[in-house]
C-alpha cells in the first residue's frame, strides 16, 4: 500500500511538471489565434520556411506562416501568413525569405512600402525575394576563381 501511494504521488508530480512545461512553452512562443488577417506571397524558393515560421518586420515578430502550397499553374511556392491586425501593411510591401544565421531557422521578413492603399485579408504581396542559396553562390565563387587561375596560367 505504501508503495502505491508513493508511485501515485510521483506520477502527479511528473504530470504537474509536464503541465508547467507546456504553459511555459506556450507563453514563450508567439502563438496567435484569430487575432490577425491572412495574406500570401509567392516565391521561387522558400528554403526552410515551414508552417509556424515567424513573419517579422525589422526583427519584430508580427505574425506567422500558416500554410504552404505549390501553385499548380506557375509552380511557385505560395506562403500564406497571418499578420496581427494591429499592423496595417501598404500594398507595396515586399516579402523576403531570410535566415537567422548559418544554423538558425528561416523566416519571412516584410519591408513595408509607402503606398496609401493597404493590404487586406486575402491579398497577395506582389514583390518577393527568394532565399539566397549559399551553396550555389559558393560554387559560383569556386568556379570563377578556378577560371581566373586558368586564364592566368594561359597568359604566363
Amino acid at each position: 500500500m505504501q508503495r502505491t501511494v508513493i508511485e501515485t504521488l510521483m506520477g502527479a508530480v511528473v504530470l504537474a511538471i509536464a503541465g508547467l512545461f507546456l504553459v511555459f512553452a506556450y507563453s514563450s512562443t508567439d502563438v496567435r489565434t484569430g487575432n490577425g488577417y491572412d495574406i500570401s506571397a509567392s516565391f521561387n524558393r522558400i528554403g526552410g520556411v515551414k508552417v509556424g515560421s515567424p513573419v517579422r518586420i525589422g526583427g519584430i515578430s508580427i505574425g506567422s506562416v500558416t500554410r504552404l502550397n505549390l501553385d499548380p499553374n506557375s509552380y511557385l511556392a505560395v506562403v500564406t501568413m497571418t499578420v496581427d491586425k494591429s499592423y496595417a501593411l501598404p500594398e507595396d510591401t515586399t516579402a523576403a525569405v531570410a535566415s537567422e544565421g548559418l544554423l538558425g531557422g528561416n523566416f519571412i521578413e516584410l519591408v513595408p512600402g509607402g503606398a496609401d492603399e493597404l493590404l487586406g485579408a486575402g491579398d497577395e504581396i506582389m514583390f518577393t525575394q527568394d532565399q539566397l542559396d549559399v551553396v550555389q553562390l559558393l560554387g559560383e565563387f569556386i568556379f570563377s576563381v578556378r577560371d581566373l587561375t586558368d586564364e592566368n596560367a594561359v597568359k604566363n
